[in-house]
């Protein structure tokens, strides 16, 4: 019969032969949408490209921010988004790994356990102004940090927390149970177990969610908006309390001015941008094939 299997070595049958025919075109389809994709992103970094190489210059990366385009440059953004990249990792990155530790190792499996879980998963899908206004109300006004560094990473970090928190615990459940058992075999304790044998061996997986959420917080303008950020600054961060800016919200001062000088100087700043995401990730890549090559 026609719609029957066919045997070991026979003649597809109709069914087999609709069903590769399927898969055939899902797969082209797939294809086609990740061909789009990066021809989108190709064609958008020939125009910045284009736009600009011609300013991306040392004089760019230390000149301050100017009217007269010619003088204008990023150094107090680039300042900005090093100091708010650090402290943002520097405050996520343990309370995230050890919110996720506790959940997977420690915590009970009951009702609160999952009602936090569900909490965590989404609180990841919230729109980063209600972030924003979060850090507004609690770390600008109730804590008194006012329109300072320190707020906007604060804000930042508890932003990215839920990213990392969900990429962590992935990363720890894909620990073996086997490498748990054995180790209590041995006589270890829970902490060293987790700390010896769990961790190190999903470091590599909390790596690659750190980098994601901090690429995501590169990027980000209207949190920092809300919590002081202002798009012009002649002086460098030199404290935790001082204003100040970020490449994000720069770039975007300039790209709304109507002059072609200013539109070009955007594009070479958007190449900072890029530069300064790629040596984040390039280091936290370095960090995680060294954790890979230890396990």
């Amino acid at each position: 019969m026609s719609g029957s299997a066919s045997p070991l070595g026979g003649t597809p049958s109709a069914n087999d032969r609709r069903r590769r025919l399927f898969g055939s075109i899902f797969a082209i389809t797939c294809g086609a949408a990740t061909l789009v994709g990066v021809l989108a992103l190709v064609v958008l970094l020939a125009d910045v490209l284009r736009d600009g190489l011609p300013r991306f210059d040392w004089a760019l990366l230390t000149n301050f921010a100017s009217r007269f385009p010619e003088r204008a440059g990023v150094k107090a953004a680039l300042a900005g988004s090093i100091w708010i990249l650090g402290l943002t990792a520097l405050f996520a990155f343990p309370v995230s790994v050890a919110a996720a530790i506790y959940l997977e190792e420690y915590a009970p499996r009951n009702r609160w356990t999952r009602l936090i879980q569900l909490n965590i998963a989404n609180l990841a899908g919230v729109p980063s102004i209600v972030y924003g206004m979060l850090g507004l109300a609690v770390f600008v006004r109730a804590l008194g940090f006012d329109r300072s560094i320190i707020a906007g990473a604060l804000t930042l970090s508890i932003l990215i927390l839920p990213v990392i928190i969900i990429a962590s615990q992935e990363a720890v459940r894909a620990v073996p149970d086997s490498i748990r058992q054995a180790a209590y075999g041995l006589g270890a304790t829970r902490w060293q177990v987790v700390s010896s044998q769990v961790l190190p061996m999903a470091m590599p997986g909390i790596l690659t969610g750190t980098i994601l959420a901090l690429s995501r917080a590169v990027g980000e303008t209207a949190p920092l908006i809300m919590v002081g950020a202002v798009g012009f600054i002649a002086f460098t961060p030199t404290g935790l309390g001082d204003p100040f800016t970020v490449l994000p919200l720069q770039i975007y001062n300039w790209i709304s001015r109507p002059q072609a000088d200013f539109q070009q100087i955007a594009a070479a700043g958007i190449l900072v941008l890029l530069s300064l995401l790629m040596a984040m990730n390039a280091a936290a890549i370095l960090l995680r094939n060294r954790y890979q090559k230890d396990r």
